[in-house]
């Protein structure tokens, strides 16, 4: 009998003395945008701080700014066109394999070159 009412006690104890500490207020998340939009940053504007949350972590669900400025659909369609059009000339034999080797020769170094232009302009 001292045992079980032992049990008992140690079992009332137990259980209250559990955890007291009040919960904390439920952190309610911001709302966040339908899509992320990516903006060119203006190189004569100044730059801001990225912003950070409550717990220090920096926070994404803003819109995103782009490295540097994007290629446009309508700057792709015109690249198209034009290579294309490279291509048909070349295929039609109405420019000859010289001029289109000079041509292809430029274009390819724009390509080299454009990757380094474009990095020493991030780094600005």
């Amino acid at each position: 009998m001292r045992s079980t009412s032992g049990l008992a006690v140690f079992g009332l104890v137990a259980a209250l003395s559990g955890c007291t500490t009040p919960a904390e207020p439920s952190v309610v998340a911001p709302a966040r945008a339908a899509s992320i939009e990516v903006t060119v940053a203006d190189p004569d504007a100044p730059a801001t701080a990225p912003v950070r949350s409550a717990d220090g972590y920096p926070d994404f669900s803003g819109s995103l700014t782009a490295a540097n400025v994007q290629m446009g659909n309508e700057e792709a369609a015109d690249l198209q066109a034009r290579l294309s059009a490279l291509g048909s000339a070349r295929k039609a034999g109405t420019i000859s394999e010289a001029e289109y080797q000079r041509r292809l020769l430029q274009l390819r170094k724009l390509a080299a070159e454009h990757g380094a232009d474009a990095q020493a302009q991030i780094a600005k």
